[in-house]
């Protein structure tokens, strides 16, 4: 069993900017998941041609996955947005009279159900380092940076109960705030709805802390978070030279799952995320 969390930056390629659907099913191909929990995925935005990326991943991933979109951005983001509405979206629907984005999963194996929880979003505005021009620096020029309050897009969580192999298992993929406290407070809200639902659960995504804050939201959230644990502790970000870890998976140990062999934070041709990906036994 593999299982992958991967931001993927709407397939962006930081080396040259450009967003190709060639490179991106090479990536998924050779992370070769069972299950992957997906952030940052646009469906009908013009910087990706319209494309669907959640049906590309799912295409690449097997010829009959699972998959599911969930918008939490209507229009574009960085620019004009509305928080989406409604449940999550097949692949095969037609493109949507308004662009989107947000989070998806990808299932090999059948998936009984779909479950969808919308955050409690945050109205405060955070500092957020955004690309400025480019600064002289002896004879080259580099980008430099500067400060903007930032607002914060909505957020939600995608689950899905899977026959596996091995039996059923919740896997579910979130994208949390970027404000300190404020995903804490929506990592608590996502322990609750997943309490609700069949176990062994794996929680899959960027949850923008850094280990310790991880470490810190297990150990306080009482009841709703008894068992949680971390399943690896590896850097995930920036791609060149990882420092940090944002992207994580999650289990709460309420049922069975099978024995973690390996983890790995391979590099990839697209996103400044690297993927984490997970392999179990059989």
């Amino acid at each position: 069993m593999r299982l992958a969390s991967f931001n993927m930056m709407h397939g962006r390629t930081l080396s040259d900017g450009r967003i190709e659907p060639g490179r991106l099913a090479a990536a998924i191909a050779r992370l070769d998941a069972d299950v992957l929990g997906l952030q940052e995925l646009d469906r009908g935005q013009p910087r990706t041609s319209g494309r669907d990326l959640t049906a590309e991943v799912a295409k690449a991933t097997s010829a009959d996955a699972q998959a599911r979109f969930l918008p939490t951005v209507t229009g574009v983001p960085g620019e004009a947005w509305t928080p989406a509405t409604g449940g999550p979206r097949t692949v095969d629907e037609a493109t949507p009279e308004r662009p989107e984005y947000g989070i998806g999963l990808v299932s090999r194996w059948p998936v009984r159900s779909w479950h969808v929880r919308r955050l409690t979003p945050t109205k405060l505005r955070s500092p957020v380092l955004m690309p400025g021009p480019k600064a002289q620096s002896g004879k080259l020029l580099v980008p430099s940076a500067r400060p903007a309050l930032i607002r914060d897009e909505p957020r939600a969580m995608l689950a899905a109960v899977i026959d596996a192999p091995f039996g059923p298992v919740t896997i579910a993929t979130t994208h949390l705030s970027f404000v300190p406290g404020w995903n804490l407070k929506q990592l608590r809200e996502i322990f609750a709805a997943l309490a609700e639902l069949p176990g062994p659960r794996v929680l899959l995504g960027d949850l923008n802390m850094p280990v310790h804050g991880v470490r810190l939201a297990i150990s306080t959230l009482g009841a709703a978070g008894t068992g949680w644990r971390m399943l690896a502790k590896l850097p995930t970000f920036p791609t060149k030279g990882p420092r940090l870890q944002l992207d994580y998976a999650l289990t709460d140990g309420d049922g069975h799952l099978p024995e973690l062999l390996h983890a790995h934070n391979p590099v990839l041709p697209l996103s400044d995320h690297r993927p984490l990906l997970l392999e179990f036994t059989s």
